[in-house]
C-alpha cells in the first residue's frame, strides 16, 4: 500500500519538520540524544490494531488465542512452502544456513524454505558443448566462425597451426555437491582448461604428425590432462568426449603446405614403388646367387673328382712303367696315336709298289666331309 508520506514523514507515518527520524514503530531511533525507551504495551497495542485493520470485518475482537493461530497458519503455509519437486534429469542440492546438508532425488522433496534453506537443481543428464577455436553459427550462412586468438597454436618445432576442438561433459553425479560450490562460471572454466591442455599436447609435437596421423591421440592426451586438472579443482566435471574437428596450417600459408604436403605424399609413393621393386628383385637375385653357387660348387667338385682320378691313373701308369718300362713306353705311344688320329681324316700311301711314280690324289675331294642329310659312302 502507499507509504503516507504527507508533511515531510518517513515510510511508518511518522511526523516531519524538526521532530527528528522515527523508526517503524513511529518512535525515534534508540540510544543516544537523550530518547526514551519504547513502551512494549504501547508496541503490541498499536501491532493488533494494525493486525485488525488488514483482516476482513475489521478483525473484531480476536486476543491473543487468535493471534497464536495466524501465526501458526502463518508457520504451516510457510512450512508448506518448502516442499519441491526435481525432474528426473536433476539432482538437488541441499543447503541450511549456506551448510550442504545432502543431495535429493528426483521426486516430490522438502527442505526448510528460505531464507534458512535453499535447493540447487543441477541437470546432470545433460552433454554441454565447448567449443575451442571457432563458435558455430557465428560466421558467414550460418557456418563456423573462427576465433584466431584460440585456435593458432605453436608446435614443437615452433610452427603455426589452426586447430578447432568440441568438448562434450556432464557433471559427474558422485560430485554434484562439489559442481555447485566450487564452480563459479562452469563453462568457462573447462573452456580454459580445454585450450590449456590443447597447447600443452600441441607443443610436444612437431607439426606434420598434428596435421596427419596424430590427431586420435591428441584428442585422447587432451581429455586426459582436462580431466585430471578438473578433478583437481574438485569440479564435479566429467569429460565424457574430445574431438580435434580440424588441424590445419594458417590461412596465409595454407597453399605452401598443401604443396609441401604433395611433394611428400610423392616422396612417399615412390618410396613404396622402391620397396615393393626391391621386394620383387631382391628375391629373385638371391635366388640366381645361391643356383650360381650351388652350380660352382658342382664344378668344382667334378673337377676335383675328375683331377683325382687323373691322379690315381697317373700313379697306376708310373708303377706299370718302373716294372716295365720299355712296354709302357710303347704302349703309352699306341695309345697317344690313336687319340690323335682317331678323329681326323687319313690318307695312307703304299710307296713300295709305286715303282718311283707320283700318285695323283685328289684331296680336296678326300678331305671333303658329306653333308648333312646325305648318305656317306663307303670307306677308301
Amino acid at each position: 500500500m502507499p507509504w503516507n508520506n504527507q508533511g515531510g514523514g518517513g515510510p511508518w507515518g511518522g511526523g516531519g519538520g524538526g521532530s527528528g527520524p522515527k523508526g517503524p514503530w513511529g518512535q525515534g531511533p534508540q540510544g543516544g540524544g537523550g530518547g526514551q525507551p519504547p513502551d512494549l504495551e504501547d508496541l503490541f497495542r498499536k501491532s493488533q490494531e494494525r493486525l485488525k485493520s488488514v483482516l476482513p470485518g475489521g478483525g473484531g475482537n480476536i486476543g491473543a488465542k487468535g493471534i497464536a493461530l495466524i501465526v501458526v497458519l502463518g508457520l504451516v503455509v510457510y512450512a508448506l512452502t518448502g516442499f519441491y519437486t526435481v525432474s528426473q534429469n536433476e539432482i538437488g542440492v541441499n543447503t541450511v544456513f549456506g551448510r550442504h546438508t545432502g543431495n535429493s532425488a528426483p521426486g516430490l522433496n522438502w527442505n526448510p524454505p528460505a531464507p534458512f534453506g535453499a535447493v540447487y537443481r543441477v541437470p546432470v543428464t545433460d552433454v554441454r558443448r565447448t567449443e575451442v577455436g571457432y563458435r558455430s553459427g557465428g560466421g558467414p550462412r550460418g557456418g563456423n566462425r573462427d576465433v584466431l586468438e584460440e585456435s593458432l597454436m605453436l608446435t614443437g618445432d615452433e610452427n603455426i597451426v589452426d586447430i578447432d576442438l568440441e568438448v562434450q561433459w556432464d557433471v559427474n553425479a558422485a560430485n554434484v555437491a562439489d559442481f555447485v560450490f566450487q564452480m563459479q562460471n562452469p563453462e568457462g572454466t573447462v573452456k580454459s582448461v580445454a585450450e590449456s591442455a590443447l597447447r600443452e599436447a600441441i607443443g610436444r609435437r612437431n607439426i606434420q604428425p598434428i596435421l596427419t596421423t596424430d590427431q586420435s591421440a591428441i584428442a585422447g592426451e587432451v581429455r586426459t590432462i582436462m580431466q585430471k586438472t578438473l578433478d583437481d579443482y574438485k569440479s564435479g566435471v566429467n569429460i565424457r568426449v574430445v574431438q580435434l574437428l580440424s588441424a590445419l596450417p594458417p590461412q596465409q600459408v595454407r597453399g605452401a603446405f598443401l604443396d609441401v604436403n604433395a611433394a611428400q605424399q610423392d616422396q612417399n609413393r615412390v618410396q613404396n614403388e622402391a620397396r615393393i621393386h626391391a621386394s620383387q628383385v631382391v628375391p629373385e637375385a638371391r635366388g640366381r646367387a645361391s643356383q650360381t653357387l650351388q652350380e660352382a660348387e658342382a664344378y668344382r667338385d667334378r673337377v676335383v673328382a675328375e683331377a683325382n682320378g687323373q691322379a690315381s691313373r697317373f700313379s697306376q701308369i708310373y708303377e706299370q712303367y718302373r716294372n716295365a718300362p720299355e712296354v709302357t713306353r710303347e704302349r703309352m705311344y699306341l695309345e697317344t696315336m690313336e687319340r690323335i688320329f682317331g678323329g681326323t681324316d687319313k690318307v695312307i700311301i703304299d710307296q713300295s709298289g709305286g715303282n718311283g711314280v707320283q700318285p695323283f690324289l685328289p684331296l680336296d675331294q678326300l678331305t671333303r666331309r658329306p653333308q648333312a642329310g646325305t648318305t656317306q659312302g663307303t670307306t677308301r
